[in-house]
């Protein structure tokens, strides 16, 4: 199996014979994953940041105000988008904390307002 690298096109084919046949292209224009392999630290953290970012946009579905509940939407997502490109892994670790204890947070106050 032969493999070509062809500038945004990776070119996979198997030789039969004279021919090369491609088995699979991928266009690599518009792809989600990052032009450098992630570390296992770099994507364990990543994956620590999507969970709170999920557990965040749950709870704010409780909200029961409509306009509470749009704003905190925006809010959320303004501020993971704010901070899309820090790369220091303290300011990262310090920010999952803050996000943490303001999810708690969110959290009591729900529960709160239900009772």
């Amino acid at each position: 199996m032969e493999t070509k690298l062809i500038p945004e096109i990776l070119l996979e084919s198997r030789d039969l014979g004279q021919q090369h046949f491609p088995v699979c292209f991928c266009l690599r224009l518009g792809s989600r994953l990052p032009p450098t392999a992630l570390t296992l630290k770099q994507f364990m953290r990543r994956q620590q940041v999507l969970l709170l970012y999920r557990k965040i946009l749950r709870a704010i579905r409780q909200v029961p105000s409509e306009a509470d509940r749009k704003y905190l939407q925006d809010w959320a997502r303004e501020e993971f988008k704010r901070n899309k490109s820090a790369t220091e892994e303290d300011k990262i670790r310090m920010m999952i904390t803050q996000g943490n204890m303001q999810l708690k947070e969110l959290e009591r106050t729900l529960t709160l307002a239900k009772s």
